[in-house]
C-alpha cells in the first residue's frame, strides 16, 4: 500500500529513552542515524508527523513548558539539517485518567488525520511499543517496530500475546528502508519526492487534552470508530524556519 504520510513515536524512535524521562534539553539524545532517516523521508515527499505519549505532564514530573521546549529544539535541529515536520502531538495524561489520546488509543492520529485531510490507509506509523503498533493498527496505518527503545522487548511482549501484522525494522533509517520499497518499489527517488518547497509552511503545533467527542469518524480500515475533537489548541511560540 502506497504511503503519503508517517507518523513516528519519538523516545525510542527518534531519540534515545531514558529510565528516568527526558527531563531537559540537556538530556535529549538523538539516536544514531534517526535524523538522517527524518531527514530522508522529506526527500521523499512524505509527510512527517511526530507523536508521543508525555504523561510525566500530568504526574508533575515535566512541565508542559518544557515538554514544549525540548520538542520546539528537536525540530529546529531536524529542520536544520533538511527535514520539514509537519506536526508534533502529544498526549499530556495519565493512564488512569483514560483518554482517548494516550497510545494504544488512535486519538492522536485521529485529530491529526481530520486536521490535515490524511487519508489513514495511506499513512503509516513507526514505534518502539506495541501501544504505538496498536494505536496505528486502531487507526488503519501501515505499522512499524523498530528495535530500538524498548523495541526488542515489546517484541518479545507482542510474539507471546500473539500480537502481528506489522513489519519489524532495526531502526528507524531501516524502517525508512522498508517504506520507501512499499511506496516506490526498488528505484531510488531521493530526492524525487513531492516539491516540499510547493508546500506552504506549517506551523509546528502541540496538540493535547484530547477528549471523545460525540461524532465518528471511518479511518482507512474501513471500521467506524469514535472521534476526537480538541476543545483548546496552543500554537507555538513562532514557526519553524
Amino acid at each position: 500500500m502506497p504511503v503519503n504520510s508517517v507518523f513516528l513515536d519519538r523516545d525510542g524512535v527518534i531519540n534515545e529513552n531514558r529510565p528516568d524521562h527526558v527531563k531537559s534539553w540537556d538530556e535529549f539524545r538523538f539516536i544514531d542515524g534517526a535524523p538522517e532517516a527524518v531527514v530522508w523521508l522529506s526527500q521523499l515527499g512524505l509527510r512527517v508527523f511526530i507523536i508521543s505519549n508525555q504523561a510525566v505532564i500530568n504526574r508533575g514530573i515535566v512541565p508542559r513548558s518544557t515538554i514544549d521546549d525540548i520538542n520546539d529544539r528537536m525540530v529546529v535541529e531536524l529542520e536544520r539539517r533538511g527535514a520539514r515536520i509537519e506536526e508534533v502531538a502529544y498526549c499530556p495524561h495519565r493512564p488512569d485518567e483514560h483518554c482517548g489520546c494516550r497510545k494504544p488509543q488512535p486519538g492522536l492520529l485521529l485529530d491529526l488525520a481530520r486536521r490535515h485531510a490524511l487519508d489513514l490507509c495511506e499513512a503509516a506509523l513507526v514505534g518502539d511499543a506495541v501501544s504505538d503498533i496498536e494505536a496505528g493498527q486502531a487507526a488503519g496505518c501501515t505499522t512499524v517496530l523498530v528495535l530500538t527503545g524498548r523495541g526488542r522487548e515489546q517484541l518479545e511482549l507482542a510474539k507471546a500475546a500473539g500480537k502481528g501484522g506489522f513489519a519489524v525494522a532495526k531502526d528507524l533509517m531501516s524502517a525508512v528502508t522498508l517504506l520507501r520499497k512499499s511506496t516506490f518499489g526498488a528505484a531510488p527517488v531521493l530526492g524525487g519526492g513531492v516539491d516540499r518547497a510547493a508546500r506552504p509552511r506549517r506551523s509546528v503545533t502541540y496538540r493535547t487534552d484530547l477528549v471523545p467527542a460525540p461524532q465518528s469518524l471511518v479511518v482507512g480500515s474501513g471500521v467506524e470508530v469514535e472521534a476526537v475533537r480538541l476543545p483548546a489548541r496552543r500554537p507555538a511560540d513562532a514557526d519553524v524556519a
